[in-house]
Formats: C-alpha cells, sequence, structure tokens
C-alpha cells in the first residue's frame, strides 16, 4: 500500500542521498550499517522491556538506512548484488525486531502475545519469500495489504507506545498484523495460482482439437 509513496519519498530522500553521497560512503555500507543499528536497537533494548527507547533507536537507523538507494542512484552504483543485499539485509533487520520483542513480551509473562510477535515474524517472511519466489519464477506478485512498510510502521508505532505505559496498544497491533500478514500471503498465491492457471491454459490446445484429432483417425 505504501509503496504507492515510493515516487513522492524518492524526491524527498535525493538531495539528502546527494549530501551523504559527497562523504564517500557507499549505499552498500548503508546498507549494513543500518542493518546492524537497527539490530542493536532490537536485541539490545526489547529484551530488556525497553520498548520506547528501543523504537527510537530502530526508527533512527530505519531512516538512515533508506538513503541506500537514494546514494546508489545519485552515484550511479545501483547494481543487482545492492539489491540482493538490501533485501536480505531487510529480513535480518526483520527477524531481529521481532525476535527482540518477542523476547521482551515473554520476560514480561506476556507469553501469549510473544507467540503471537514469534508468528509475525514467521508470516512476514512467509510474504517476502512467496514474492521473491514468485518473481523467480516469471510471475508478478505486488500485492497485499501488509508489506514491509506497513509491517513496521504498525509494529514500532505500538512498541513506543507500550514503552510509553499505553495499555493495549501492543497486543491490538500485534494481533492485526498477524491477521494482515496472513491475508497477505493469501492474497499473493492467489494471485500466483491465477497466473500459473492463466499460463497453463495457454500451452493447453483447445478440447475441440484433440476431439478433431480423434475423429481424423477414425
Amino acid at each position: 500500500m505504501l509503496n504507492k509513496l515510493r515516487p513522492a519519498l524518492g524526491r524527498v530522500l535525493t538531495p539528502i542521498g546527494q549530501a551523504v553521497a559527497r562523504t564517500g560512503v557507499s549505499p552498500n555500507a548503508i546498507t549494513v550499517i543500518g542493518t546492524i543499528g537497527v539490530g542493536a536497537g532490537a536485541l539490545g533494548f526489547f529484551p530488556r522491556g525497553a520498548f520506547f527507547w528501543g523504537t527510537m533507536v530502530i526508527t533512527a537507523f530505519v531512516l538512515f538506512d533508506m538513503l541506500d538507494g537514494a546514494v546508489a542512484r545519485v552515484t550511479g552504483k545501483t547494481s543487482k548484488f545492492g539489491a540482493f543485499l538490501d533485501s536480505t539485509m531487510d529480513r535480518v533487520a526483520d527477524a531481529a525486531i521481532f525476535s527482540g520483542l518477542m523476547i521482551g513480551l515473554y520476560r514480561d509473562d506476556r507469553e501469549l502475545l510473544a507467540a503471537v510477535a514469534l508468528y509475525c515474524l514467521v508470516s512476514g517472511v512467509v510474504v517476502s519469500y512467496a514474492k521473491a519466489r514468485a518473481e523467480g519464477l516469471g510471475y508478478t506478485c505486488n500485492v497485499g495489504i501488509a508489506e514491509r512498510a506497513e509491517r513496521l510502521i504498525v509494529a514500532l508505532v505500538a512498541a513506543g507506545l507500550d514503552g510509553l505505559g499505553v495499555p493495549y496498544v501492543l497486543a491490538l497491533a500485534l494481533w492485526v498484523l498477524a491477521v494482515l500478514s496472513t491475508v497477505t500471503v493469501g492474497q499473493r498465491f492467489a494471485t500466483v495460482h491465477q497466473q500459473a492457471r492463466a499460463a497453463e491454459q495457454r500451452r493447453e490446445p483447445p478440447a475441440h482439437d484433440h476431439e478433431s484429432s480423434a475423429g481424423s483417425h477414425a
């Protein structure tokens, strides 16, 4: 859903990317540093129950990580390896965030919510893998109501508010994420299945051709 905002976001980030590019830092370095920062924030604060400060650290490095694409564009250093690295590091960052939440919730005696956080982690991986595998097979899979950006925003906002003492918001957010991630997986399966069926039908000769062939042999 937030993919529609990418063009506008790109226009905002380009001037910042130009400034960062002048420092000589590479897009891949930004990706790795951003991921390390997110992991440190998630696994350093969330397991201790410091959800607010963990969210602040994670958000700072998520915003920093968003500059890798802008720097790559303005320096002409876009590459397939860079895209692969960025996608892989995103999975690492997501795992750190939801693992940190899970551990923190479990230590806070919120075992059920910890299990929901684990489900959100696994379903998020399936959402991303389904798209990657579909595209690897030549299908398009740009559907879903809970892609990575939406999942991160919901999880981080809720975790931050929980850290400030706002009740129920994290529980509500995790349950909503669990449902939306499941729906997104279903949407992607349905989309790929539809494309696969259409491809099979294009390859199969019409039924009357089989009948005509059988009649000619008779």
